[in-house]
């Protein structure tokens, strides 16, 4: 039965509490608005899941008593400590300040410095907030003008008394918002750490508050300078992870531990429990009297290329076409794409190497990264490697193909094309190690 006739059938009203018993089992939580033709009855659990029920076969429901909405956090008149040092939000969007509505099932976000207060009191007794809004969206919608709006942000609150700047965002491309403000930052002399959440802070599972506090108070004890990430260490609630801003990834879709530090290790974690906060680097970038210095172009004719099977040489063509100004190709192994014939199926990979040399001589500047993730780029072990730097494919070392992307997005839009090819294998902000440990 349509979901629609059956909630008039039975005078259900959205937003309101509802027990459904189908085949002996029971569910109950807040009655949802149905999409159109819908076949089920959508549930928001006191989990804050939703669960759809299929309208079929012999269903009992229940009306429950009228639920209280849920939405904004209660405003409480929180006092903030003046000596206590100045810590300033800025919030890009994301599910870190987001609560449920749950007669509507819709996301409640606050801005509000005292909303946040109320709903993480321990920060009072960490420093001394504010908190501004900068965009309200999904990172998946993050762009270059964005990351510039960020770091003048930073400046202007550094300038206005800030120790400490936490910036709010969608976990999707944190990690990436990251990396690009860190080549921004010329000099940096006061943390900047990226905090997002997997899930919703009013859900018994979520991870917002935990990363919020575990920056904050990474941000009050600590001498640390430079932008990094703050996300849960594991799945369980003991510590956070401060990970370098140029070598992180999100490596899980849906778990509270998804971003690990690639080919590198956290530079500190915050034990939530015990206020503890342990050091792993000792090499990072301590605070300074140092002003903030922006640079912050980027260009946009760069593209981040996946290499994979079955490809088409006017898919090398586009670039060259388009008058590309840069390139990263996430290659495959140690930094190949197609381009030898070694069989009767492969004679259209002659085409390769052709046209990635005409991309080359249009000025185009190409970096080879690899799709393992782990590990580096080696391009002297087979002759495929040798051909392609012959050309002029410049190794990333063992640089994220993310990071390598916005780091060279960022060079071509501040120094010369001559000059980035120069700068683009050398290591500025740590996106770069030395050489890659064995684990």
């Amino acid at each position: 039965m349509d979901a629609e006739k059956f909630t008039k059938k039975n005078k259900l009203l959205a937003g309101r509490g509802i027990k459904v018993t189908k085949n002996n089992e029971h569910y109950s939580g807040i009655l949802l608005p149905s999409p159109e033709n819908s076949e089920n009855l959508h549930l928001k659990l006191s989990s804050g899941y939703n669960i759809g029920v299929k309208i079929e076969g012999k269903i009992k429901i229940e009306k429950l008593p009228e639920s209280k909405k849920i939405g904004k956090a209660q405003k409480k008149e929180i006092s903030q400590n003046n000596s206590l040092p100045k810590i300033s939000i800025l919030h890009t969007g994301g599910t870190i300040a987001t609560r449920v509505d749950y007669r509507t099932g819709a996301a409640f976000s606050s801005f509000d410095p005292q909303d946040l207060l109320s709903m993480f009191p321990e920060l009072s007794q960490i420093g001394n907030f504010s908190s501004k809004l900068l965009a309200n969206m999904w990172s998946d919608d993050l762009r270059f003008e964005h990351i510039a709006l960020i770091a003048k942000e930073v400046k202007n609150a550094h300038e206005k008394g800030a120790s400490g700047i936490i910036i709010g965002m969608g976990t999707d491309n944190l990690a990436v918002g990251s990396a690009a403000l860190a080549f921004t930052l010329e000099e940096c002399p006061i943390p900047v750490i990226f905090v997002g959440a997997q899930r919703s802070s009013d859900r018994p599972s979520s991870d917002a508050g935990m990363n919020l506090i575990c920056a904050a108070k990474f941000i009050a004890k600590t001498d640390f300078a430079g932008v990094a990430i703050c996300m849960h260490n594991s799945s369980s609630d003991d510590k956070c992870a401060i990970l370098p801003a140029c070598k992180t990834r999100k490596m899980h879709s849906s778990e509270r531990g998804a971003f690990k530090a690639i080919n590198d290790i956290p530079i500190a974690l915050v034990d939530f429990s015990v206020e503890k906060i342990e050091f792993l680097k000792k090499d990072y970038s301590r605070r300074s009297e140092q002003k903030i210095i922006l640079k912050p172009k980027f260009e946009n004719k760069v593209a981040l290329f996946k290499i994979h099977i079955n490809m088409h040489p006017d898919q090398f063509e586009f670039y060259s076409k388009n008058k590309y100004k840069g390139v990263v190709i996430e290659g495959t192994g140690l930094g190949h794409t197609p381009g030898h014939n070694p069989n009767q199926f492969t004679k259209i990979h002659e085409k390769f190497f052709p046209a990635l040399k005409k991309l080359i001589s249009s000025g185009c500047t190409v970096v080879m990264t690899t799709n393992t993730i782990h590990g580096r780029v080696q391009m002297h072990v087979y002759d495929k490697g040798a051909d392609l730097t012959k050309l002029g494919v410049i190794s990333g070392e063992d640089m994220l193909p993310e990071t390598a992307f916005v780091k060279l997005s960022w060079l071509l839009g501040n120094y010369k094309p001559a000059e980035a090819k120069e700068l683009i294998g050398k290591n500025l902000r740590g996106e770069i190690s030395e050489f890659t440990k064995y684990t």
